[in-house]
């Protein structure tokens, strides 16, 4: 009988996938009963709805169905298995999510996306366990204002040596305006995103965005932030920047905001994240310009003062970059430090 089930399910699915405006080669029968054996069980597909709105941990889904660590583990293992799920670590949390880079040309998704779109919305048990999600968003996001606020006062002094965010967050959407060909900015990854404003700065002209940092406290205050701003389709990883991915994940623009001033040796971290930049992709560094304010390498642990652009251009170019747009950020009549906004190319030459 269960066979009998998933073959006509599959068929659905068959039918339903050759409607798509894609044309790509279908799942093989085994693959497609694997993954609707999946889901096709109340407490898996409720993890999978609740995993529709972004990434949860395990103590978060406990909390939200109401069941024990070792009955979600199982659940999500099995979802992982038939690569309905993703997983990843952050620190002593493990944080679960759908997935997002299916292979077989993206048929998984579309079929986990066709099973979402058939569940009503309002059917009770769906909307409380959204109503527990918001719930347990609710608490982080405070947790973190928490903790930020602890932090606000010397983050605060820091930023006040350098031209303020709004400036150099115009000058950079500027900047990206001016040089890619189109205002959809493909796949983005961050580096070092701290609070994540750069992804909720550009998430809304993304396929795709993946946040990298390497301090766990940072990206629970990320994720609290995303939340708050209704960003819900970031994936944020903890990743060193000299390892950033387990895989050999790629991206359209590659951005590395206000990082290699905390570097001993940011020609090495130029390298590394040129890696992840596809070719032709955008890699986007923004930093300080060279200056000569030691109060922040005492009280901030700043390792440079700064960066002339013809550091920049000869790093990025022994990386295999090539600068194609250079801008400063600044304020008239202002004794605040500028800001670089370098944009360079992987693989073409100028």
């Amino acid at each position: 009988m269960e066979l009998t089930i998933c073959r006509f399910l599959y068929i659905f699915m068959y039918m339903t996938l050759l409607e798509a405006p894609q044309t790509d080669d279908l799942l093989p029968l085994d693959n497609t009963v694997e993954i609707l054996k999946a889901i096709g069980e109340p407490s898996r597909l409720r993890i999978v709805a609740v995993l529709q709105h972004g990434e949860c941990s395990v103590s978060d889904l406990c909390e939200i169905l109401g069941q024990s660590q070792p009955r979600i583990s199982r659940h999500l293992r099995l979802l992982v298995d038939a690569g309905v799920c993703s997983r990843h670590r952050e620190g002593s949390f493990v944080f679960f999510g759908l997935e997002r880079q299916p292979q077989n040309n993206n048929q998984l998704e579309r079929i986990t996306h066709s099973i979402l779109s058939a569940l009503h919305s309002s059917d009770p048990q769906i909307e409380a366990d959204r109503d527990r999600l918001f719930a347990v968003r609710q608490r982080r996001a405070e947790a973190a204002h928490h903790h930020f606020a602890s932090r606000a006062e010397a983050w605060g002094r820091e930023s006040s040596h350098h031209v303020s965010q709004h400036i150099v967050e115009s000058a950079l959407l500027s900047a990206l305006n001016s040089a890619l060909p189109s205002s959809n900015l493909g796949n983005i990854v961050d580096i070092g995103t701290g609070t994540g404003r750069m992804i909720e700065l550009l998430s809304d002209h993304s396929d795709r965005v993946v946040g990298l940092d390497s301090n766990a406290a940072m990206l629970r205050v990320a994720r609290a932030t995303l939340d708050s701003a209704g960003i819900h389709r970031a994936e944020l990883r903890h990743a060193d920047l000299f390892a950033p991915l387990n895989r050999t994940d790629q991206f359209d623009l590659v951005i590395v905001h206000q990082v290699l001033h905390y570097l001993d040796n940011p020609d090495r971290a130029i390298e590394a994240i040129s890696r992840l930049a596809s070719n032709g992709g955008t890699v986007a560094i923004v930093d300080l310009m060279a200056h000569e304010n030691e109060t922040l390498r005492m009280e901030h642990a700043h390792r440079r003062l700064g960066f002339d652009n013809q550091q920049i251009a000869t790093w990025c170019r022994n990386a295999g970059l090539n600068i194609r747009h250079h801008q400063v950020a600044e304020e008239p009549e202002s004794d605040r430090l500028s800001v670089g906004i370098w944009l360079a190319q992987k693989g073409r030459e100028q």
